[in-house]
C-alpha cells in the first residue's frame, strides 16, 4: 500500500503542519485523526458527558455526525474547526481516545477515508493500528521544550491564560498517557522512518519525508 502515507508522533512534533504540505506537494488528501478525537471530545464537553462514563460515550458515538469539508470540521452541523483547538479540548480528547469505545468507533471511519487512497494520515496510530500494512510510515518527533514552544504559540491567538509552563506540563502528561494506554499506544515501530524536527524547518522535514517515500 504505497499510496497511504501514515506520520505518526507525540503532541507538537509538527505532524499537522508537515502533513498538510506533504499532502499538497503530492496532490493528496489529507486526514488529521486527532481533529476526529477532538470533535468528539468537543461533543462530550457540550452534552457535559463523564469522558470516563463508556456506556454514555457509546450513546454518543452513535448519534455523532462529523464531516470535513475542506480545511473545516463539522460536529452535527455546527463548524467546530476552531472551537476544538482549545488546550481544554486537546486534553480532553486525550482522556476520550484512550477509551476502547471511541477508537472502535472511529477506527473504521478512519479506514474508509484512508482506503480510498492518495492520503496523508496523521496521528498516534496511524501507521500502528490504522494502516499498519502501508509502505510508507514515518513517525516525527522533537524535544519536548521544542514541542511545547510550538503547541504555545498555537494556544496564545486562542487562549489569553496560556502559559508556557503549563503547556509543557500539559505535554508531559499528554505524553506519558498516550504512551502507556493499552489501546493502540503512541509508539514508534522498526518500519518507520524516525525524524527528529526539533532543529529542521518545516521545508527540511518535507525533503526528508520525499527521499523516504518508495
Amino acid at each position: 500500500m504505497k499510496n497511504v502515507i501514515t506520520i505518526d508522533g507525540p503532541s507538537g512534533s509538527g505532524k499537522g503542519t508537515i502533513s498538510k504540505l506533504l499532502a499538497i506537494k503530492l496532490g493528496y488528501n489529507y486526514l488529521d485523526t486527532g481533529a476526529l478525537y477532538r470533535a468528539v471530545a468537543w461533543k462530550v464537553r457540550e452534552e457535559k458527558t463523564n469522558p470516563d462514563n463508556e456506556e454514555a460515550l457509546k450513546k454518543i458515538l452513535e448519534d455523532i455526525k462529523i464531516n470535513f469539508e475542506g480545511n473545516r470540521i463539522f460536529v452535527d452541523g455546527i463548524d467546530v474547526s476552531s472551537a476544538i483547538r482549545t488546550a481544554e479540548i486537546g486534553e480532553l480528547s486525550s482522556r476520550v481516545s484512550a477509551k476502547p469505545a471511541v477508537r472502535a468507533a472511529l477506527f473504521s471511519l478512519q479506514r474508509e477515508m484512508g482506503l480510498q487512497g492518495k492520503v496523508v494520515i496523521e496521528g498516534r496510530d496511524t501507521g500502528t493500528a490504522i494502516f499498519p500494512e502501508a509502505e510508507n510510515k514515518f513517525y516525527l518527533d522533537a524535544g519536548i521544550e521544542e514541542r511545547a514552544r510550538r503547541r504555545y504559540e498555537e494556544l496564545r491567538v486562542k487562549d489569553p491564560e496560556a502559559t508556557l509552563e503549563k503547556t509543557i506540563e500539559d505535554i508531559r502528561k499528554r505524553d506519558t498517557r498516550d504512551s502507556s494506554r493499552e489501546n493502540a499506544p503512541l509508539m514508534k515501530t522498526d518500519d518507520m522512518v524516525y525524524i527528529d524536527s526539533t532543529r529542521l524547518s518545516i521545508e527540511e522535514v518535507v525533503v526528508k519525508i520525499l527521499e523516504h517515500l518508495k
